[in-house]
């Protein structure tokens, strides 16, 4: 399981690697490749998968957004309908994929990794973008 930490070692990625070859299965947390830093941004989940991905030839199942079935749960759990739900979220590739492809409505914040320049690099698009969460409260 590879999942979003700052302490990643050479020496658990080497027995990953060798513990997928030998029949484990890969599957990993979120693919998110970058994470905000006080630095900047730092490698996450997705490149650390990557990594493994490519000295494996295998590559992982991600329980996370924006995978489909854990957006069916998390709506089954709040006793929600993806037609009255809104996914808010900082980053097209994973929250608001899982949005639109949950049939939700999506809200892009602008206070993540993604600006409003990235968005028309998508295939899909957000219903709403705002600077900050602070802006959906009228």
């Amino acid at each position: 399981m590879v999942a979003e930490t700052n302490s990643y070692s050479f020496e658990a990625i080497t027995t990953a690697v060798n513990l997928i070859k030998a029949g484990a299965r890969f599957i990993a947390t979120n693919p998110d490749v970058t994470s905000p830093a006080e630095k900047g941004i730092e490698p996450a989940c997705g490149s650390v998968s990557a990594l493994i991905a490519a000295a494996t030839g295998h590559q992982p199942y991600f329980l996370g957004k924006p995978n489909p079935l854990m957006m069916r749960y998390a709506l089954e759990h709040l006793g929600a309908h993806s037609a009255e739900t809104t996914m808010v979220g900082d980053r097209m590739d994973t929250d608001v994929l899982a949005g639109t492809e949950s049939g939700m409505q999506t809200v892009l914040v602008l206070s993540g990794l993604t600006r409003r320049k990235d968005v028309d690099g998508f295939p899909f698009k957000p219903g709403r973008i705002v600077d900050s969460v602070a802006d959906l409260i009228e």
